[in-house]
């Protein structure tokens, strides 16, 4: 007999979680406009309750006790500077000290009888995969946040949405079902990527439904592009879109469809943080649920308005995994609190700006060239030397692998395949190998003159 469970109806007062935090189109008629005064009221109350309820939590108790900072000391928006930030290497070291979960979370498995709750990773290219639970009100939240996004980039209830984000142990593509499902009341069509539904169904879907989006990447958006093209058909006339991802070559996807591609900032422990609206002049910042700070990446001191640094991210809004000052070492910059040409009083982010530290994300996936390189190199044949080079190729985001190998090169062809096979397994996407002779890659290593070897180039 089970007793004391409560389903997702029950743990989450849905209403209240729209009241809160309003979704599309309400938001835009109510808290998107709202003055300059009462959004930072609003984000005050939150941020004292959500300190509350992160100092139980022993990762950042400890933290803050040893910065000699307590939730008390909020008094202000701009005592926030006062609590230490973190970066994702805390997060790793703090699951090596307390595996699997880390102790940064704010629930347990055994919580989920009292609020069902899942489990996304992150990246998974660490050696160990950095965790986060999401209760049944942190998804509820974040489907109205992304809700919010898919409505300012042009999707409206009633549309049929094709969502082509792979299917993983991530939580992007059940992120976007929940907001054009629940919030948006959006038809979807599950597809995931290629190589569950070819590329050619799913153009055919998009077709014979109408659909006015298809969620995914740009890269991959443009690739179905090509598809239709190859069936004798024009993106721009022959598919219904209204509608067109952000992640990619913004203006090859709107000479490619004739729309306009409007900007957005999310991460994996807190979804949509920010969108960019038809005055096209940065990303708003849904500030009843964040606020934002930007730092040096190396000092992590304060920068200025308009310069650009590490963004450090505060949510306001979650029960479970909380994020309080999180270092994420995305770059961008924080403008000056102003009315935009849309009417918002909202802060503003400019476009993301590359990493603060060498991380690349391919098609969805986090990759840290160092863990590239420790799995290419644990391939038998393969010596330890290499080096990673993010490239630009065909309108797609690529990664290569050189690897030095000392055998025959006769089979450097068989060698690269194997690397080649390592990686997709490991990794997910397809990341090309090449082989190198032994020395080829010491000037860009520059293992002869300095003290420190570079393994990694971004050359897009």
């Amino acid at each position: 007999m089970s007793q004391g469970i409560r389903r997702p109806h029950q743990a989450v007062d849905f209403e209240e979680a729209a009241r809160r935090y309003p979704p599309p189109p309400e938001y835009f008629e109510g808290a998107y406009l709202a003055s300059a005064e009462e959004i930072e009221r609003v984000q005050l109350a939150r941020l004292r309750h959500r300190a509350d309820q992160a100092y139980r939590i022993p990762f950042h108790r400890r933290r803050w006790d040893a910065a000699g900072f307590a939730p008390g000391d909020l008094r202000t928006l701009d005592d926030l500077w006062r609590a230490p930030a973190y970066t994702v290497d805390d997060i790793r070291r703090s699951i090596e000290a307390a595996p699997p979960y880390g102790d940064y979370q704010g629930v347990v498995p055994g919580d989920a009888a009292r609020e069902p709750m899942r489990l996304y990773m992150s990246g998974g290219t660490t050696g160990a995969s950095r965790p986060t639970f999401y209760t049944a009100w942190d998804r509820a939240v974040g489907g109205i946040l992304e809700a919010r996004q898919l409505y300012m980039q042009g999707v409206r209830p009633g549309d049929v949405v094709v969502n082509s984000w792979s299917y993983g142990t991530h939580n992007g593509a059940f992120s976007f079902d929940e907001a054009a499902y629940q919030w948006l009341n959006c038809v979807v069509i599950t597809a995931s990527t290629g190589n569950v539904t070819s590329s050619r169904k799913q153009v055919e879907l998009a077709l014979e439904y109408g659909a006015t989006a298809i969620l995914t990447t740009g890269d991959y958006v443009l690739r179905l592009a090509e598809v239709v093209r190859e069936m004798g058909l024009d993106p721009r006339k022959d598919l219904a879109l209204k509608a067109i991802p952000n992640i990619g070559d913004t203006a090859l996807l709107e000479e490619t469809f004739g729309l306009p591609c409007f900007a957005t900032y999310g991460f994996h422990e807190v979804q949509t943080v920010a969108v960019e609206c038809e005055a096209r002049d940065g990303l708003h910042v849904f500030e009843d649920a964040f606020v934002v700070h930007v730092v040096d990446p190396e000092t992590g001191e304060r920068l200025p308005d308009g310069d650009t640094g590490a963004l450090v991210v505060t949510e306001l809004y979650k029960t479970g995994s909380a994020q309080f000052r999180y270092n994420i070492m995305d770059l961008s910059y924080l403008m000056p609190r102003h009315q935009c040409a849309c009417g918002s009083w909202l802060r503003k982010i400019g476009p993301f700006a590359g990493r603060g530290d060498n991380m690349v994300k391919l098609r969805g996936v986090n990759l840290w060239p160092e863990v590239v390189g420790e799995v290419a190199t644990a391939v038998p044949g393969v010596a330890p030397d290499y080096f990673v080079r993010a490239v630009r190729e065909g309108n797609r985001d690529e990664m290569v692998v050189h690897v030095v190998a000392e055998g025959d090169p006769a089979g450097y062809a068989d060698l690269a395949g194997s690397v080649e096979h390592a990686l997709r397994e490991r990794f997910g996407v397809r990341i090309r190998a090449e082989i190198a002779a032994p020395g080829a890659l010491d000037g860009w290593t520059g293992v002869d003159v300095s003290p420190k070897l570079k393994r990694f180039r971004d050359e897009r």
